[in-house]
């Protein structure tokens, strides 16, 4: 390859220092990286209806919520956000019984449909007799 100057890092030291980076900044304040200003969360207004929800779907309810507002927040009017609250907490149940449903790598994709009614099948439309080829004439 060329000449290596003495201050270039290797791909090694590189990779190194990318993931000291990248651990440094995952343990940093989400506020010191972020430039926007996130907005202090709501105080938790739950219905007496709401479902009941463990500490951990509660805690996805409230950064789902809180995402929302950060990137929304302004646009949205205090009616709202009171809907995002109740439609994030309503959603959680479902989410939480679909990740429960076990599933391991060679599963299939369940894409194909699969209809409850049997239906008639037409048959299929018999192509018309080929007419045979001519034979040419020789002379």
């Amino acid at each position: 390859m060329g000449n290596k100057s003495n201050s270039a890092i290797s791909r090694r030291e590189f990779a190194r220092r990318a993931a000291l980076a990248s651990a440094a900044a995952s343990l940093a304040p989400t506020e010191l990286l972020s430039s926007k200003s996130i907005p202090a969360p709501l105080p938790a207004q739950q219905p007496a209806n709401a479902p009941k929800l463990s500490p951990e779907s509660q805690a996805e309810v409230e950064s789902r919520i809180q995402a929302i507002f950060a990137q929304y927040g302004n646009r949205l009017s205090e009616a709202q956000k009171t809907d995002i609250r109740r439609l994030a907490t309503e959603a959680q149940p479902p989410l939480d019984r679909l990740r429960a449903f076990a599933t391991d790598n060679g599963d299939g994709p369940g894409l194909y449909l699969k209809p409850l009614i049997e239906r008639e099948r037409k048959p299929l439309a018999m192509p018309a007799t080929p007419k045979p080829a001519a034979t040419p004439k020789s002379s």
